[in-house]
């Protein structure tokens, strides 16, 4: 039975680093909505005459948005069913808020009883600490936010999961501490059952 394990949250929470620190404890397969959709992000925009690095306008929400998600879904879901660990990155925002959103993507593997799922919303405790992680990592795609913090902090909110899932598999995980071995061994056990063997 493959996994597929969702790291949710708002931007700069650290879903991207806690997942790949995971992921390659297991040798889990990775996808991350911004690497798959970026080439065609930034020649969608491009096409339409707008900045390629844009991924909060009215504009890049309309034509790249659901597609980002449709790309990483159909690549995760694939390998889940073929039984490899499938662990994805992603905002989630609209979806993780509609309680039948997961069935209707594990429907289309045919038979969701192959797959198991887990969902870890990742947040941080203060907007201060999410603007200072945003400023370090020193992307052009978060230029935007920086610029429009007062617009883009209400996206910062801790929400709730409301998939039909066992309260056991959604973990909230406020990720503001040091990213250590028990910490990462505490997370292993919540998606597995038991610590990562070395």
């Amino acid at each position: 039975m493959g996994k597929l394990v969702f790291f949710i949250g708002p931007a700069g929470a650290g879903k991207t680093t806690l997942a790949k620190a995971l992921a390659r404890r297991r040798k889990a397969a990775f996808f991350d909505m911004d690497t798959l959709l970026r080439p065609a992000a930034e020649t969608i925009m491009t096409m339409s005459g707008l900045d390629p690095n844009d991924r909060d306008s009215a504009v890049y929400k309309l034509r790249c948005r659901d597609l980002g998600y449709r790309i990483t879904m159909d690549a995760a879901l694939e390998n889940a069913h073929l039984g490899t660990d499938a662990y994805v990155v992603g905002p989630f925002t609209r979806e993780s808020g509609e309680p039948d959103w997961l069935d209707r993507e594990l429907a289309r593997i045919g038979s969701p009883a192959f797959v198991e799922v887990k969902a870890l919303f990742v947040y941080l405790p203060d907007q201060e600490l999410y603007r200072r992680r945003i400023q370090e990592r020193g992307s052009v795609l978060d230029v935007w936010k920086l610029e429009h913090w007062a617009e883009f902090s209400r996206s910062l909110e801790r929400r709730d999961i409301r998939w039909s899932l066992p309260c056991d598999s959604i973990r909230y995980w406020d990720n503001s501490p040091p990213l250590s071995e028990d910490r990462l061994n505490e997370l292993d056990a919540f998606i597995y059952g038991q610590p990562c063997q070395a």
